[in-house]
Parts: structure tokens; C-alpha cells; sequence
């Protein structure tokens, strides 16, 4: 395996460094604790190509690699996981879905505006009764010729009142289970499109969560993406590598955890010595800077894999699964680390954690990819054993 950095990846991480520390640090408290998320600096990373890093330059975007996409949200997700979060979704679940399954006309109306920040998407999955087991949506989408009718409910959903354009999963014929889930661009201002209240969260306070209500909206039939009955092999391919963007936001809330750890505990003094010098700490610090790497290996591989063309699933839900329990261990130990002041905003750890627990819960939680997992290893121990 090759472990060096292209000079471009090398690039593209110092790159997004210098924009968390110089860019993203400054006002991080007061965004969390106001929820917000000001757009002149959505609009900063637009113009720094976040927001389109992975679309095609054919498109408008930076045509990069899934490697340098993980290197940059590691990065970015140090200092600020709602800003982070708001480039994985546009990234990973609504401009690569976008461009792997949509129509040429459907890529230069919306992708080529995603691209380059004009537009923020969201992607629309989740329901009250429909989290884990995404085949029970319940928002409907009735054929009615030349456009779909659409009525329902979505949940939690990112970006949910920024965005200019929806990606919703709704049922066209709930008698096909799955296979009758379509995939519809849904547009801001459409009538009977409505976004709800916004919700009062735990973590990643910054970024803009919603709830979304659909009543009779008209969603013309070109914005479908893919053949009918499509929209729920689109909805699980777009998250395997929403999977990738997650695990490495959860990395680098991780990694962002163990540098401010290192840092306290070089200036923090207690019985007469600073406290890096005392084993308890040192041994700390120690499985902090082991688990970081594992699970930055993990992201990497998954990444690699999907840049090669590679069957990347188990990969990726294994990032997901490893990073996240590692971000959660990371930011507890950090406010240990910090004693009393780790309980306060001001050190930052206290902010870590709670958007820690998130990247163990969207995108499909822990327990879903052991699911995702423990079904790839068996196929392939059926598969070996078939051999014999």
C-alpha cells in the first residue's frame, strides 16, 4: 500500500488547515451556541471549492479524489463539524448522486450551480417513522401524468432551510415495497413546499436542521431521477459514500480532540510539573494518537477503494463504525484531560463531544453498519466455503 500524499492531496489539506484555523475557529463558540451559521462564510467556501470538490470541472466543480475529499473534511470537522457536515451532504449525498444517476439536463440545471456553492442541496430520507428501516417512507408521490404529486413529512433533515434544491425519496406504490421509491428533485419555493421549525439540537448547532412538509406539491416528471421505482438503490448508493464524508468529519472531530488535549496538557500544571509528565495522561494521550490513526487508516482505505472503482461498502461502514466510537472516546478523554475547564465552551472539548454523538447516529447508525457489515463478511464466508 502507498502512504504518501500526492502533492495536489498534500495541497488541498493544508489548504483546508489554514481555512478551519483561520476561518472557521473564529466564532465557532458563539455559532454553536446561537445555531447559526452566517452565509458570508458559506459563501467563503464556495469560493475555496468545498462545496464542489468531487464534481466533474465539466460541471463547474474541482474534480478531486474521495482521498483528498477525506483529508479536507478531517480538517475542516477539527474546528467546526456544522460546516463540515454541510459540505459532506452537499458533496457526498446530493452533487455525487446528482452526477452518477442524473440526466444531462437535470446535471446543467442543478449540479453545475452545486458546484460552485450557488446552490446548497439536501438530501431527504428520513421520517418519523422511517430512520434505520428506510423502506417505510411514508411521503407519497402520485403519478398524475406529466408530474408527480407529492405529500409527506421529512425529518432532520441537513441544510433543511438553506437549501435551494431537495433531494426527497417518496413512495409512487407502496405494494412494491422498495422498488416502487422514486427519487424527486424538489425546488425551494414550489407551492404547497413547506419547512418547518428548526430543531434545538445537542451538537453541530451550527448547521441547519429542519423538518420538511409536502402538501399536493407538483414536482414536474424530468425531475425524477432514474427510472421509476429507482429511488431507493439511489438513496443507499448515495449513502455507502455519505458513509466516507461522516467517518471523516467523526475523524476529525477525533483528531481536532487529541491536538487541544495535547496542547492543555503541555501548559496545565498539577503536583508541581506540567501534566503531560505524568504517566496517567501520557497513556491517554497515547491511545487517543493510536485510535486517531486507526480510524484515519480506515477512512483512507475506504476512500482508496472508492477512487479505484472498487466495491468500497464494507469499507466504508467500517470508517463510519470506527471512526465515530473513536470521536466519542476522543472528546471524552480530551474534557478529562482538561479537568474542570473541559466542562466549559471556552477550551472548545465540551463542543467536540456533543458533536461526537451525532456521526454515530445519521447516515445510518452504528448499529446499522455492524448490520452492513456482519452481511458483507458472511456473503463472503458463504462464497469461500462454497469453494471449498
Amino acid at each position: 500500500m502507498n502512504f504518501e500524499l500526492t502533492e495536489e492531496q498534500q495541497m488541498i489539506q493544508e489548504m483546508a488547515r489554514d481555512f478551519a484555523v483561520h476561518e472557521l475557529k473564529p466564532g465557532v463558540i458563539e455559532r454553536d451556541r446561537d445555531q447559526k451559521f452566517p452565509r458570508e462564510l458559506l459563501n467563503k467556501m464556495a469560493e475555496q471549492g468545498f462545496l464542489g470538490m468531487m464534481v466533474s470541472p465539466e460541471y463547474g466543480g474541482g474534480g478531486l479524489d474521495t482521498v483528498s475529499y477525506v483529508l479536507a473534511m478531517e480538517e475542516l470537522s477539527k474546528w467546526d463539524a456544522s460546516a463540515s457536515v454541510i459540505v459532506s451532504v452537499q458533496n457526498s449525498l446530493v452533487a455525487w448522486g446528482l452526477e452518477a444517476y442524473g440526466t444531462e439536463a437535470q446535471k446543467q440545471k442543478y449540479l453545475t450551480r452545486l458546484a460552485t456553492g450557488e446552490f446548497i442541496g439536501a438530501f431527504c430520507l428520513s421520517e418519523p417513522e422511517a430512520g434505520s428501516d428506510a423502506t417505510q417512507q411514508r411521503t407519497t408521490a402520485v403519478d398524475m401524468g406529466d408530474h408527480y404529486l407529492v405529500n409527506g413529512t421529512k425529518n432532520w433533515i441537513t441544510n433543511g432551510g438553506i437549501a435551494d434544491v431537495y433531494l426527497v425519496m417518496a413512495h409512487t406504490d407502496k405494494e412494491k415495497r422498495h422498488k416502487g421509491i422514486n427519487c424527486l428533485i424538489v425546488e425551494r419555493g414550489m407551492d404547497g413546499f413547506e419547512v418547518g421549525p428548526k430543531e434545538d439540537k445537542l451538537g453541530i448547532r451550527g448547521s441547519d436542521t429542519h423538518s420538511l412538509n409536502f402538501n399536493d406539491v407538483r414536482v414536474p416528471k424530468e425531475n425524477r431521477i432514474g427510472d421509476d421505482g429507482f429511488g431507493f438503490k439511489f438513496a443507499m448508493s448515495t449513502l455507502n459514500g455519505g458513509r466516507i464524508g461522516i467517518a471523516s468529519q467523526a475523524l476529525g472531530i477525533a483528531s481536532g480532540s487529541l491536538e487541544v488535549a495535547l496542547a492543555y496538557a503541555q501548559i496545565r500544571k498539577a503536583f508541581g510539573t506540567e501534566i503531560i509528565n505524568h504517566q496517567a495522561i501520557q497513556f491517554k494521550l497515547a491511545d487517543m494518537a493510536t485510535e486517531v490513526d486507526a480510524a484515519r487508516l480506515l477512512c483512507l482505505r475506504a476512500a482508496t477503494l472508492k477512487d479505484a472503482g472498487q466495491d468500497y461498502v464494507e469499507a466504508a461502514a467500517m470508517a463510519k463504525l470506527y471512526a465515530s466510537q473513536v470521536a466519542m472516546k476522543c472528546s471524552t478523554e480530551a474534557i478529562q484531560i482538561h479537568g474542570g475547564n473541559g466542562y466549559v465552551k471556552e477550551y472548545h472539548v465540551e463542543r467536540f463531544m456533543r458533536d461526537a454523538k451525532i456521526t454515530e447516529i445519521y447516515e445510518g447508525t452504528s448499529e446499522i453498519q455492524r448490520l452492513v457489515i456482519a452481511r458483507s463478511i458472511i456473503k463472503r464466508a458463504s462464497r469461500q466455503v462454497q469453494l471449498g
